[in-house]
C-alpha cells in the first residue's frame, strides 16, 4: 500500500469530510426525541420480561407464594 505524506492525508480528510451531510437541528431533535421513546420501550419491556421470568421461575422452584 502507497503512502502518504501527512499534509495530503489531512488534505484528503478534509476532502471527505466536506462530502458529509450533516443533520439539521430538527433532525436531531426527532432522532433524540425517537431515542428516548426506544428506550422507554424497551425498559418497560425487559422489565416485564423479567418479572414473567422471575415468578415462573419461583413458581417451578415451588417457593412462590
Amino acid at each position: 500500500m502507497a503512502k502518504t505524506n501527512p499534509l495530503q492525508f489531512f488534505q484528503q480528510v478534509r476532502s471527505e469530510a466536506s462530502k458529509v451531510t450533516w443533520p439539521t437541528r430538527n433532525e436531531t431533535a426527532v432522532t433524540t426525541v425517537m431515542v428516548f421513546i426506544m428506550v422507554a420501550f424497551a425498559t418497560v419491556f425487559f422489565f416485564l420480561a423479567d418479572v414473567a421470568l422471575s415468578r415462573g421461575v419461583a413458581f417451578v422452584l415451588g417457593i412462590g407464594s
